[in-house]
């Protein structure tokens, strides 16, 4: 675990800080939505999440709820629930990527390997610290970002860590977005960007936040665009690489990740052909997806993933046989227990409740209440 020790506020600005976080909602509210003649394009329309207005006592629960499709949130030693806990998010959907302003308390999370294996959640990140501070780790290698600071991160690995009281500005970019640069990507992760690169994304998300109101859908297209490069651009100008044979491992990586992603519905994506596509041997193929399973486990997890954004998409109405058969899955059935063992809910289960506009979450009152979770959320990119 991190270092160091929660912050000791005097315990009078402690009881302060939730009227505070009352009166003020963001540092950079975006610009006023302007006036549109009526053949213009509609802006943007939020996702808002908050626990301004439920009990002190319901707070916290709604929070961990709300955030339980992507990591499990605990109080810091010495909290209660009783004490209340006041958590703000903002969602802005841009194509394919989630963008959230978010405010909260002083909290720990953990995204473990079973969380892993339930949830399709598998995209890069980008936090930008505001306010406060923060402590992960990954693979025992901790990283703090303190405000001002950008970090990066895939959440496709287990991580855990705590914050302190924060504000931030968090980008969501699902895998296949960036596929081409994914080894790049990885060797990055659980990093704090540096460099002029990190500076100009700093600077280009800075202003876009301020506007992300007046944003049309005509408009997000070069957006991702920009921001995929300077996530890309940032990685690659804080990633320092040791020896020549890592540089020809992270090219490798590259083209196998990028072979991958473009057959990857090919009956003819084996081993075998992969080796004789990028040239390399069988045991140099396994040396390079070792520390993801081994390469068929690396196809066999993206492709379900796959399958699940399929099934998610109420505009796909292909059978689910069709969905395994593209999937790899000739017999319905392999497809099924594979997909149950992955993210424990059937095919059909994720249909129907998608179908209804419910997908699966914690039965608890407060987060009925206040709508969908920060998965609902990232269920609607890629």
């Amino acid at each position: 675990m991190a270092t160091g020790s929660e912050s000791d506020d005097d315990p009078a600005a402690e009881q302060e800080r939730p009227a505070h976080m009352e009166r003020r909602r963001w540092p950079r509210e975006p610009a006023m939505r302007k006036e549109r003649p009526p053949h213009a394009s509609p802006a943007l329309e939020p996702l808002r999440f908050s626990t301004q207005d439920l009990p002190p006592a319901e707070q916290f629960q709604a929070w961990r709820a709300h955030m339980a499709p992507l990591v499990d949130v605990h109080l810091p030693e010495g909290k209660s629930p009783e004490d209340g806990f006041l958590a703000e998010q903002t969602g802005w959907h841009l194509g394919d990527i989630l963008i959230v302003q978010q405010r909260a308390h002083a909290h720990r999370y953990i995204r473990d390997q079973a969380m892993l294996r339930s949830s399709p959640i598998d995209h890069w990140n980008v936090c930008l610290q505001r306010s406060g501070q923060a402590w992960t780790e990954v693979n025992r290698r901790v990283t703090e970002t303190a405000a001002g600071e950008i970090f990066f991160m895939s959440l496709g690995n287990p991580y855990r860590g705590r914050t302190t009281d924060t504000e931030a500005l968090l980008v969501f970019l699902p895998y296949e977005l960036l596929a081409r640069d994914a080894s790049l990507l990885q060797s990055a992760g659980n990093t704090v960007l540096s460099g002029s690169h990190a500076e100009l994304l700093t600077g280009y998300l800075t202003g876009l936040e301020t506007n992300l109101g007046n944003l049309t859908i005509e408009e997000v297209p070069r957006i991702i665009q920009t921001i995929g490069d300077m996530v890309v651009a940032g990685a690659a100008s804080s990633t320092r690489t040791d020896t020549g044979q890592n540089q020809t491992n992270m090219g490798l990586m590259e083209r196998a990740h990028r072979y991958i992603h473009v057959n990857l519905h090919s009956e003819n994506l084996t081993p075998d052909v992969m080796c004789r596509a990028l040239g390399i041997s069988r045991t140099r193929l396994y040396q390079l997806f070792e520390a993801s399973g081994g390469v068929l486990n690396y196809i066999r997890k993206r492709r379900l993933l796959q399958a699940y954004a399929d099934l998610s998409n109420s505009a796909d109405h292909r059978p689910i046989s069709e969905i395994a058969e593209a999937a790899g899955f000739e017999v319905a059935a392999n497809f099924t227990r594979a997909f149950i063992h992955e993210f424990g809910l059937s095919p059909r289960e994720i249909r129907r409740t998608m179908a209804t506009q419910q997908r699966p979450a914690p039965a608890i009152r407060s987060t009925r209440r206040y709508g969908k979770t920060i998965g609902d959320w990232l269920a609607l990119t890629g």
